[in-house]
């Protein structure tokens, strides 16, 4: 179990140094257009990383049972987050899903995903005799999850919304939910979402589009077309780092959620599986954690997190390859990021923790003082 923390940290280190080197090339001409330097994009990213770096350490040595009893507050300050974004986060590119801070401007929906993940996990070990009973166990955790994505659809963010649904019913059915439950919820989830898609323009002009690209071979949008042109001018070995046309403005803004067509065409094919891999492992190895901690609530956070991370990264290369609308997800690790990057590294510092724990455990080594376990308390 050590060995599997130790893969995971060199994984997401790897992954985010190479993030660095592919935000720097894709964003400096940017950068230079709007700011005035070449390093401005990627000296705000870079900074992020130390940050980054800093919590997965940080939080690789804080006990997972911590978060125990701090769930439901946390919960409840979440949700206020959200409320107050939906009041009175400024409207950009048509949706307000940013809050300033001061000293950084937040994303609350990246921090709500994780918060999610802890609570669902904690109130699955707390009901796991009921889970499978709809109204007594289940429903308990779906308005859970409704309560907080659905005020994310409504910011509107339809991309963050669905990942959180798709993650949360993940979650639940491997702990121990019935099929059918879930099916009727993804059904009702469903309906919700396509009302909310159809509401708000931005995203009922991308789904149409998308629709009507592989129905009627209609034009693709346009940051996928130049996406796919430059995946393709990648070829087998790459174009080599820098050397992306893309990255001249033809693609907008490819230092965030399309970075991984800037990495495509530097690094080509091959560069591009061994990401994908990268990816694989992580996943391979969260399993293996989640499988083997020693407790229900370990296993189904470690689970709920390495979830989250790989399917998020599945959905950002199927969106760039255009085999999904495009949506507004970063690549993990590899995009431009801010709260995305922070919390994704605090995800990754639990894991790991997770996965320490379980090792320290096996050796007989008693790591915390178990807090009772944690057992009995309610969502």
């Amino acid at each position: 179990m050590k060995k599997l923390g130790l893969t995971i940290f060199f994984d997401s280190f790897v992954l985010m140094l190479l993030g660095l080197i592919i935000v720097m090339s894709a964003s400096s001409t940017y950068s230079v257009f709007k700011f005035d330097s070449a390093f401005y994009l990627f000296n705000s990213h870079l900074f992020k990383v130390f940050l980054g770096i800093a919590a997965i350490i940080a939080f690789a040595f804080i006990p997972y049972e911590y978060y125990k009893p701090l769930s439901k507050h946390a919960m409840i300050v979440t949700t206020i987050l959200l409320i107050v974004t939906l009041l009175f986060a400024p409207n950009i590119k048509g949706a307000g899903r940013w809050l300033d801070i001061g000293i950084l401007t937040i994303q609350p929906a990246d921090i709500a995903k994780l918060v999610l993940i802890i609570h669902l996990s904690l109130l699955l070990e707390d009901k796991q005799n009921v889970i499978d009973n709809y109204r007594h166990g289940f429903l308990y955790l779906f308005i859970w999850i409704m309560i907080i994505s659905g005020l994310i659809l409504l910011q509107p963010n339809i991309s963050s919304g669905v990942m959180l649904i798709l993650i949360s019913l993940t979650l639940i059915y491997a702990g121990g939910a019935k099929l059918k439950h879930i099916l009727f919820s993804l059904l009702l989830s469903g309906k919700v979402i396509g009302m909310a898609a159809m509401l708000f323009p931005h995203s009922r002009s991308r789904i149409f589009s998308f629709i009507g690209s592989v129905i009627n071979g209609g034009d693709l949008n346009f940051q996928v077309k130049q996406a796919l042109y430059s995946l393709g001018s990648g070829g087998i070995f790459g174009v080599g780092i820098g050397n992306s046309m893309q990255n001249n403005l033809f693609l907008p803004e490819a230092y965030g959620d399309f970075i991984f067509a800037i990495l495509g065409e530097e690094l080509g094919l091959i560069g591009s599986i061994i990401v994908l891999i990268a990816y694989l492992v992580l996943l391979v190895a969260g399993i293996v954690v989640a499988k083997k901690a020693k407790d229900r609530f370990g296993q189904l956070l470690a689970f709920g997190i390495t979830i989250s991370i790989v399917l998020y990264a599945f959905v950002n290369v199927a969106v760039t390859t255009g085999v999904l609308p495009t949506t507004g997800l970063p690549l993990p690790f590899i995009s431009y990021g801010g709260t995305s990057l922070i919390f994704l590294c605090i995800s990754v510092g639990i894991l790991i923790n997770i996965a320490f724990t379980s090792h320290l455990r096996q050796n007989g080594v008693v790591y915390v003082n178990d807090m009772k376990s944690g057992r009995g308390i309610k969502g």
